[in-house]
């Protein structure tokens, strides 16, 4: 009689043992896009060495709901000079959460790459290339040269930031690779910044 009173609480324990077991095994963290609320473009004029001169210029996109959410950014526009090469950098700020993610871009640099785009490379006004430490593709410090006779005044670059991509895809290594999204992966930022060149 007292083995049957026992019985159901063995059966309970069987059962909290078994959903526990299940409950431990918990699915592998994917690497969520992130909530960018600011960026800036810092440009810094280059000798013909690439050793910076003079003060960096700061141009800033930015939106408090984050820039993919609130889709109201606000964006400075970019003046540069013709004829000169700069050392452009980019920092990327969560001001919701007060983070840095230049940080976590950097940590993370075999996940993340920069792409330029818009008429301001189509139309070779611009061009650039990755400077980052070590050689690798990411986008965070970038060479960029200004034509000495554009066609145009004023024109526009489009700073996109991809994450989980496949770096190794062909072509996925330029920094104005038009067909970024064959690459696979995800957006975490796509934002369009004027120029004007004087």
């Amino acid at each position: 009689m007292k083995n049957l009173q026992k019985l159901p609480l063995y059966l309970f324990a069987a059962l909290t043992m078994g959903f526990a077991s299940c409950e431990s095994e918990d699915p592998e963290k994917e690497n969520e896009g992130e909530v960018i609320t600011d960026v800036t473009l810092k440009f810094q004029e280059v000798d013909a060495s690439n050793n910076p001169i003079g003060s960096a210029v700061s141009f800033k996109a930015s939106d408090p709901q984050g820039i993919e959410v609130g889709k109201t950014p606000t964006i400075q526009t970019i003046n540069l000079t013709k004829g000169k090469k700069y050392l452009m950098t980019i920092e990327v700020r969560n001001a919701i959460e007060n983070e840095d993610i230049t940080k976590e871009i950097l940590e993370e640099a075999a996940e993340h790459q920069f792409y330029f785009l818009g008429s301001a490379f189509t139309s070779n006004i611009l061009t650039i290339a990755y400077a980052d430490a070590g050689g690798i593709a990411l986008g965070l410090r970038n060479l960029v040269t200004v034509s000495s006779s554009p066609g145009t005044n004023n024109t526009s670059m489009r700073v996109v930031l991809r994450h989980d991509l496949n770096k190794s895809f062909a072509g996925a290594n330029n920094p104005n690779f038009e067909n970024f999204v064959q690459a696979g992966g995800e957006t975490d930022l796509d934002i369009t910044f004027p120029i004007v060149l004087n």
